[in-house]
């Protein structure tokens, strides 16, 4: 199993929920009002006057098959406007209880 984490811009957020639909990933986490900035290129996502943007997040620990199908899905929904901004970040996971 693994975590994959999912920081986005909350103007994609009907995007990743469709994906997560259509992907039957039914257990994850959301949060809403994430602030942040990307490592590269991203300016700050802070809420703020100055840099109103937001972003928000998902953590789903899914089956290693679904790892593949939900990063590409990302990957499609960055294409369409990059600058708008999605990331996803993924992690093993050793137990759950």
């Amino acid at each position: 199993m693994k975590a994959v984490m999912i920081i986005y811009n909350v103007a994609h957020t009907e995007k990743l929920e469709f994906a997560l639909e259509k992907l039957e990933i039914r257990g994850y986490t959301q949060w809403d009002n994430v602030k942040g900035q990307g490592t590269l290129t991203g300016v700050p996502h802070l809420g703020t006057h100055t840099w109103p943007e937001i972003n928000g997040a998902v953590l789903a620990v899914v089956s290693d098959s679904q790892v593949f199908p939900l990063l590409e899905a990302v990957k499609r929904i960055n294409k369409v406007n990059e600058e708008v901004g999605i990331r996803a970040f993924t992690w093993e996971i050793q137990e759950t209880v």
